[in-house]
C-alpha cells in the first residue's frame, strides 16, 4: 500500500474552458454560447435563427477548440499553489475528459502553470479510469475532484470508497449548478478544497 492518491480533473477545476471555448466559437464560428446549468444541450446557437446544435456537431468543436486554442485558457486561482501543497500530502494524477491525441498537449499545458503531475485521458464516464488508477497506485485512500456529477455518480459506483469532491471553479456556471448527488462535498474555491482534501488525508479513513 502506497501513499494516499488524489485524482483530479482539469477543466472547469484546474483551468478555464468554456468562457474561452465560447469567446473563439463567437469569433471563428459566428456561433452563440449559452451555457445554463453546465448542459452543452442547446447551449451552441446559430445567430441566423436556425436550431440549436445537437452533440454530434458540437463534439467536432470542442476538439477543434482543443486542436489549437488551448492556449487560450487560464488557470483558475489558487489551482496550482494548491495542488502543490497537496502534493506534500499524497500523489496526485490528473484525469481529464480528452481523446488520447490531446495527452501530451494538456501536460504541457499544465505545466506551464506550474502543474507537473501526470495526465491519463479518458472518454465517458470515469468511473473504469479511476478503479484502474486504483489497481495500478494502490493508495491507502483516494479523492476525487471533477465538476461534472455525471463524473462522480460513475466513481461512486466503481469505487464507493473513494472521497468525492465537486469543484465549479466557473464562476459563470457554480451558481447554476446544484452540487452533485453522489459527491460528499461541494466546495468552488482552491484555498478551501485544499484544506479539505488534506483533512481527509490527514484522518486517514477511506469514504
Amino acid at each position: 500500500m502506497s501513499q494516499p492518491l488524489v485524482i483530479c480533473d482539469c477543466d472547469e477545476v484546474l483551468l478555464h474552458m468554456v468562457s474561452h471555448f465560447g469567446d473563439w466559437l463567437d469569433e471563428a464560428h459566428d456561433l452563440d454560447f449559452v451555457l445554463e446549468g453546465g448542459n452543452f444541450i442547446d447551449a451552441v446557437r446559430p445567430r441566423d435563427g436556425s436550431p440549436a446544435l445537437k452533440g454530434e456537431e458540437i463534439w467536432p468543436l470542442l476538439n477543434g477548440f482543443f486542436d489549437t486554442e488551448m492556449d487560450r485558457q487560464t488557470i483558475v486561482p489558487g489551482a496550482s499553489e494548491a495542488l502543490v501543497s497537496i502534493s506534500e500530502h499524497a500523489e496526485i494524477v490528473i484525469l481529464t475528459n480528452l481523446q488520447d491525441e490531446f495527452r501530451t498537449a494538456r501536460a504541457r499545458q499544465l505545466q506551464k502553470f506550474g502543474i507537473d503531475f501526470p495526465v491519463h485521458t479518458n472518454q465517458g464516464g470515469k468511473g473504469n479510469k479511476v478503479q484502474e488508477l486504483l489497481a495500478a497506485h494502490a493508495p491507502s485512500l483516494a479523492l476525487f475532484v471533477d465538476d461534472l456529477g455525471v463524473h462522480h455518480e460513475s466513481v461512486a459506483r466503481s469505487t464507493p470508497k473513494v472521497w468525492r469532491l465537486h469543484m465549479i471553479a466557473e464562476p459563470s456556471l457554480a451558481p447554476n449548478v446544484p452540487p452533485a448527488t453522489h459527491a460528499h462535498a461541494r466546495i468552488d474555491d482552491w484555498h478551501e478544497a485544499q484544506h479539505w482534501i488534506i483533512d481527509r488525508i490527514t484522518e486517514g479513513e477511506s469514504a
